[in-house]
């Protein structure tokens, strides 16, 4: 996959950013290319390496965008009660990049919170991935933040707050 300065990108746990820049950087020795991707105020060194189509990867065209957000209105997926397996399981989903895992998780984790109350970890991942999915959202779609977390909560059947 290959992106250019001012690429707009989704980054897999990060969410939507922009690429600044390209840059070689040694660490231990060993001299990679990176790109150096802005998301909200934070700087991300992604390497240029066998594993970015996982890492990295264009945002998705609104027509597929506004059919894999109908998997936040299917039922949710039991989660594990154990933590650690929860836990484990949520991190796989989401190390593939995949806008569909991120709605996954998103419907996942709001079905288990109906029936039993979230640990800070899943807190953690829960609003992590409503942040990387709505910053898609909002720019495949051309909304504000707030009008994709409207439509999200909406596909939730999840109250909006005040």
């Amino acid at each position: 996959m290959n992106f250019h300065v001012g690429d707009p990108v989704m980054h897999w746990m990060y969410g939507f950013g922009e690429i600044l820049r390209l840059e070689e950087r040694a660490i231990a020795g060993v001299t990679t290319l990176y790109y150096a991707v802005q998301i909200r105020d934070l700087t991300v060194w992604v390497p240029a390496d066998s594993n970015l189509e996982s890492r990295l990867r264009h945002p998705t065209p609104q027509e597929k965008f506004k059919r894999l957000i109908t998997i936040l209105s299917l039922p949710a997926e039991p989660l594990p009660d154990d933590r650690n397996e929860r836990k484990l399981r949520l991190l796989e989903m989401l190390n593939n990049g995949r806008p569909e895992s991120l709605c996954q998780v998103i419907r996942d984790l709001v079905g288990y919170q109906r029936v039993r109350a979230l640990n800070d970890m899943d807190k953690s991942l829960l609003k992590r991935s409503e942040s990387a999915l709505l910053g898609e959202w909002g720019f495949v779609l051309s909304l504000t933040t707030a009008q994709a977390e409207h439509e999200m909560h909406h596909l939730l059947r999840v109250p909006v707050a005040a």
